[in-house]
């Protein structure tokens, strides 16, 4: 019999379940995949193949896919495998008879731009929110962070890249008096201290991230002409060595696909699957505020088409308001060596609905690699009972791709002259630059003649009164001041009118 009642060819193959002899295979239904999962286990228990496997699953079934490439061997996904005895073997046993090799059309993106297409976002939309954590700011530094963005905002500045944003900072410092009057207490120990954590970003090669051309969505949910989803991999082997960093991009991405997308409710595939390697990074030290923001991203997102996975060792890594989100679940082994162990064992435990012909407790810690406990969305949403499962194989490499590969597949993706080169427009380094250029000059000039000289030149009180209305070349008459000043006020009801979303990045477009 089937594992997973109502399977159809349209739904993604897990495995072959081994709880009973009777057990048939189990599939998670593509209609639900926008209901979140989890796949959690121990190193080296087989995760990585789990992964691949629903990512290539997901890209058959016409849906893309983000995910991250930790330790570089996700990349194989972008290239055929190959047989051999051993695989042989477990397609027979889960009785897969149609398994031809082959890869999956991907896209690959870092970060900093070597091994794959940068990934690009401005300092305004990313937020002070992220950005503060990004640079392991205090409460009081994110305070002056918040009132940075906030005179950007108002004052018409565009905040691109990190010059900009130091040049802000420089002119925070310059104006702190003003600026602490009208918007609260600035203290030049806190830009010091946020000036030196930019310089700390910069040094780790992060500044990469901040320019344009920035990321569009639309370019991460592309399918391909035979109605393929495409990967979209990321090269993070070395971004993982940075989590502060990785766990805040990542973040961020998830939080722009909220922001941007539309309530499309529930379809007969997600417009996205979104992958979250080594989830617990985005947990360690988050305030409790960010992390609530998380959990609202992650209940409201999958009613715009958008299904979430994390991926961790243990299933207490995820906190318990997001993890009971999570309804599809593949659990691998976990070896209770020690009493956070234990305490793991059984907490995945608890996680799934029981089933009488298993021991889910003692199970876990028996499974061997490319073995998990797994249990997927119903009808209705209802979760199945749990099974012990042999996860099926993905048809393309399982491991790394050579450098002249993946030099390959880069230079023939359609998007690459989009982004691999990027753009330097006017914003507010720039423009502060020339504000202060035009100050100077006009300090150097020869003080203006007196109105009473004006008068005379321009011949007597006549002149005077015609000059006060319309003004003169030096001076401004009273409809050109009312002009100005009517133009500053439409131009305040704009800047005011500048919304941030949910996670402190500009909400609904680009600037």
């Amino acid at each position: 019999m089937a594992s997973t009642p109502g399977a159809t060819q349209n739904d993604i193959l897990i495995g072959k379940a081994v709880t009973t002899p009777d057990s048939g295979q189990v599939f998670l239904h593509t209609k639900l995949g926008n209901r979140h999962g989890l796949v959690a286990g121990a190193t080296g228990t087989g995760k990585t193949v789990t992964l691949m496997t629903l990512a290539e699953g997901f890209s058959r079934q016409g849906v893309p896919v983000f995910l991250a490439d930790v330790k570089g061997d996700v990349a194989g996904l972008a290239m055929p495998g190959t047989l051999n005895d051993k695989l042989q073997a477990r397609l027979g046993e889960i009785g897969i008879a149609d398994f031809a090799p082959a890869g999956n059309p991907a896209v690959f993106w870092d970060l900093f731009g070597k091994l794959g297409h940068p990934v690009r976002t401005t300092v305004s939309e990313m937020g002070p929110t992220l950005l503060a954590r990004i640079l392991e700011l205090n409460d009081t530094q994110s305070g002056v962070l918040d009132i940075v963005f906030k005179l950007a905002d108002d004052r018409g500045l565009l905040l691109l890249d990190l010059e900009d944003l130091r040049a802000l900072l420089g002119l925070v410092a310059d104006e702190r008096k003003d600026i602490s009057t009208s918007y609260g207490l600035v203290s030049t120990q806190s830009v010091g201290a946020i000036q030196r954590s930019l310089l700390r970003l910069e040094q780790e090669g992060g500044a990469h991230f901040f320019g344009e051309p920035a990321l569009e969505l639309n370019d991460l949910m592309r399918t391909t002409s035979d109605g393929r989803g495409v990967i979209n991999i990321l090269a993070a082997d070395s971004l993982i060595l940075k989590p502060r960093l990785y766990s805040s991009f990542l973040l961020w991405l998830l939080s722009e696909l909220f922001e941007q997308l539309p309530e499309v409710g529930d379809l007969d595939r997600p417009k996205l699957v979104f992958v979250f390697d080594e989830a617990h990074l985005l947990f360690d030290d988050a305030p409790p505020a960010l992390q609530q923001r998380v959990e609202q991203v992650v209940r409201i997102i999958r009613s715009k088409g958008v299904g979430v996975y994390f991926c961790s060792q243990f299933p207490d890594d995820i906190p318990d308001n997001i993890l009971g989100q999570l309804g599809n679940r593949v659990q691998h082994a976990l070896r209770a060596f020690t009493p956070r162990d234990q305490k793991a064992v059984k907490t995945a435990a608890e996680t799934f609905v029981p089933n009488p012909a298993l021991k889910v407790a003692e199970v876990i810690s028996q499974l061997g690699t490319g073995e998990a406990l797994v249990s997927t969305l119903q009808d209705k949403g209802v979760p199945m009972p749990v099974e012990r499962t042999l996860v099926a194989p993905p048809r393309c490499r399982m491991g790394a791709i050579t450098e002249a590969e993946r030099a390959q597949l880069r230079a023939s993706s359609p998007i690459g002259p989009k982004y691999d080169n990027s753009i330097d427009r006017e914003s507010a380094a720039e423009m502060l630059a020339k504000r202060a250029e035009t100050a100077a000059v006009q300090a150097d000039a020869p003080a203006a003649k007196t109105r009473e000289q004006d008068d005379q030149e321009e011949g007597g009180i006549g002149q005077s009164i015609k000059d006060a209305v319309f003004g003169t070349k030096r001076r401004q008459g009273m409809v050109e001041t009312m002009a100005k000043q009517t133009a500053r006020t439409v131009g305040n009801q704009i800047g005011r009118q500048i919304l941030r979303g949910l996670l402190g990045g500009i909400f609904g477009g680009k600037r």
